[in-house]
């Protein structure tokens, strides 16, 4: 390319009047000056967004996740400000806990409470899963049950306990075991549902052009990225699972944690409603973290 004054010259060699070149101005006072670039700001050490943390800074976080729990009852407790009745000190209860481990009475309870869960959240389980993955992955399927779930999963489930006594024409079992399964079932139907849908759709698409048929993209795409978010969807629903067996046991129950927590309450025996607390508590911990290392070691490859 030419320079300007060049052409300018090649210009007036044939007779052409050339423009006056403009010599830039650099003090015309419209144009504004560029922004400054602001260094980017770095992200407060205290309590930082998503950012790991050391091992030795979970554990003690852990720790403290009872501790601090602890003490404040052990503090609320000794100082008086509510009556015994209320709230038992920690040591009457753990000897209360011990107690009922010794004398053979917890075990039965907890077995019992624990068949009706397992059967109860197995049904929720068996049904649920499987409508959850038709309605994540076909919006027939969506648009089929959808609406009547939306308004069956805002009725209160404890209103249903009549009703499963009369329509299942006993007092025992079935009418406890329907009622777990009825309010598990359709949230965790709506929460495997929500996870299938996150599956990629570019994900799904690839699998096509590369030659994958419906039945391998449902079994080899879709199952195996939605299964970790599967796992917790029943790990959250499980918490309900044993949230709703007390409820069940509070009617007509010969044996259960329910059931114990009803007869301590008619003779004012806090301490024994916390040791049976306790123990849901436990049993729902360990569970949780079973859960949770399942879906760690099924998911490895899912952020």
């Amino acid at each position: 390319m030419k320079p300007v004054a060049v052409e300018h010259e090649d210009l007036a060699g044939w007779g052409v009047k050339a423009p006056p070149v403009r010599s830039a101005r650099r003090d015309r006072q419209d144009w504004r000056p560029l922004p400054e670039r602001r260094r980017p700001r770095r992200s407060p050490k205290l309590l930082p967004i998503r950012t790991p943390i050391s091992a030795k800074g979970k554990w003690v976080l852990y720790v403290l996740s009872f501790a601090i729990p602890l003490a404040a009852w052990f503090v609320l407790s000794e100082a008086k400000i509510l009556p015994p009745e209320f709230l038992p000190t920690p040591e009457a209860t753990f000897s209360k806990l011990v107690e009922l481990a010794q004398s053979g009475q917890l075990w039965p309870n907890l077995w019992a409470t624990s068949e009706r869960v397992i059967y109860g959240f197995a049904i929720a389980i068996v049904i649920s899963v499987p409508l959850g993955f038709m309605m994540g992955t076909f919006q027939a399927a969506q648009a089929l049950f959808e609406p009547i779930i939306s308004l069956v999963r805002y009725l209160p489930v404890p209103a249903f306990i009549p009703l499963l006594i009369i329509w299942l024409n006993s007092v025992d079992e079935p009418p406890k075991i329907a009622l777990i399964a009825l309010a598990v079932v359709f949230f965790n139907t709506f929460m495997i549902a929500d996870v299938v849908k996150s599956v990629p759709m570019p994900m799904i698409n690839v699998s096509y052009t590369l030659g994958a048929r419906r039945g391998e993209v449902l079994r080899r795409v879709i199952l195996p990225h939605a299964l970790p978010g599967m796992i917790d969807a029943i790990r959250v629903n499980l918490a309900a699972a044993w949230n709703f067996v007390i409820v069940a046991e509070e009617v007509n129950a010969a044996t259960g944690l329910g059931h114990e927590i009803m007869q301590a309450q008619r003779f004012l025996r806090t301490n024994e409603i916390f040791a049976v607390l306790i123990v849901i508590g436990l049993v729902g911990l360990v569970l949780d973290v079973a859960l949770r290392l399942l879906r760690g070691r099924v998911g490895r490859w899912v952020v």
